[in-house]
């Protein structure tokens, strides 16, 4: 192992922040701060999911992606972008590749309850398939508890910034995030599939961070900062949750938007599933992503060029494949 690099990230507990206690929560903000800064992963408990609600989504998640193509893909919109609903296997491509990730996934977005706010005319209503009956339920509550938690994970990282702790509550307010559950589908011929596909190619997430629950099997892996790939296991009751670009971009780069991907399981065991729901937690669209002053200095010059989070979430479909020019 190189010096000073993590072979695993950090474990921290959201109880910690959540405790009233100065201390738990003071040492909780630096904690994920220097694993923000050097590795971009945490893994996370206490984040409000239960056993039995992780349970019960799965389940309908998995009743879901069992229906025949045929039926998945009328819950297809193409001119939503991907936004909502079904999107089929091998759409997505990672930035910089044209073959396709060997997955299909489905997306739950934003439920505006607010009439008066105007973002509630900027997002599509969500699709709910008929054949499940629980999936509205089940991904609906997964979205606002995960919620919940990004927005503490905010202000942690708000005060490690040295911003007043609400820095980030307005901006996510009623914000464009996406929860996504995905298939890694089974191969039952690994040489009908491209040579270099895999399951997910290696990248960074577009949104301010990710909130990932636990898949049902091995794969994920994280880029170390000298190009060694790391694996990246938690514990049932913990998620995972990382850096994505945007925060990235408004850090100028102080916390990491770490590569990673999700490689292919052996060869004999290409023919199984493999199952995660990540919960990408995205700004309204308005939110300037240009980098905060206090973080541009001598020795660390502005990296990005001044855009809006709506204006770099376009720019990154049209490359991901997803929406065109």
């Amino acid at each position: 192992m190189a010096d000073n690099l993590p072979d695993h990230i950090p474990s921290l507990d959201l109880a910690d922040f959540r405790s009233g206690d100065p201390a738990r929560k003071a040492k909780f903000v630096q904690d994920l701060g220097a694993a923000y800064q050097s590795i971009g992963f945490i893994a996370l408990k206490n984040h409000g999911l239960n056993e039995q609600q992780t349970k019960d989504l799965y389940a309908d998640v998995q009743q879901f992606f069992q229906l025949p193509d045929q039926a998945k893909q009328s819950y297809e919109v193409p001119e939503l972008a991907g936004q909502r609903g079904y999107i089929s296997k091998g759409k997505e491509h990672a930035k910089g590749r044209n073959t396709g990730d060997l997955k299909e996934f489905y997306h739950v977005g934003q439920e505006v309850l607010d009439a008066n706010d105007p973002v509630k005319n900027d997002y599509p209503a969500n699709i709910w398939p008929q054949e499940v009956p629980r999936f509205e339920q089940s991904t609906m509550k997964a979205y606002r508890t995960l919620e919940a938690a990004g927005k503490d994970v905010l202000r942690a990282i708000a005060l490690y910034l040295e911003l007043p702790e609400n820095y980030f509550d307005d901006k996510v307010k009623n914000g464009n995030s996406i929860l996504r559950p995905i298939h890694y589908f089974p191969i039952e011929d690994p040489d009908a599939v491209p040579a270099d596909a895999v399951r997910a190619a290696e990248h960074g997430d577009i949104n301010l961070i990710t909130l990932l629950m636990g898949a049902s099997a091995d794969g994920l892996q994280v880029k170390r900062r000298d190009g060694q790939w790391i694996s990246i296991t938690a514990l049932p009751d913990q998620i995972v949750v990382n850096v994505g670009d945007m925060l990235q971009r408004l850090t100028n780069g102080v916390l990491k938007s770490t590569i990673h991907r999700v490689v292919n399981p052996p060869r004999e065991k290409m023919n199984t599933s493999r199952y995660s729901i990540p919960f990408f937690m995205h700004p309204r669209s308005e939110m300037s992503l240009a980098a905060l002053p206090h973080l541009v200095t001598e020795d660390n010059p502005k990296k990005e060029a001044d855009i809006t989070a709506g204006e770099f979430l376009n720019e990154r479909l049209i490359e991901l494949g997803l929406k065109k020019k």
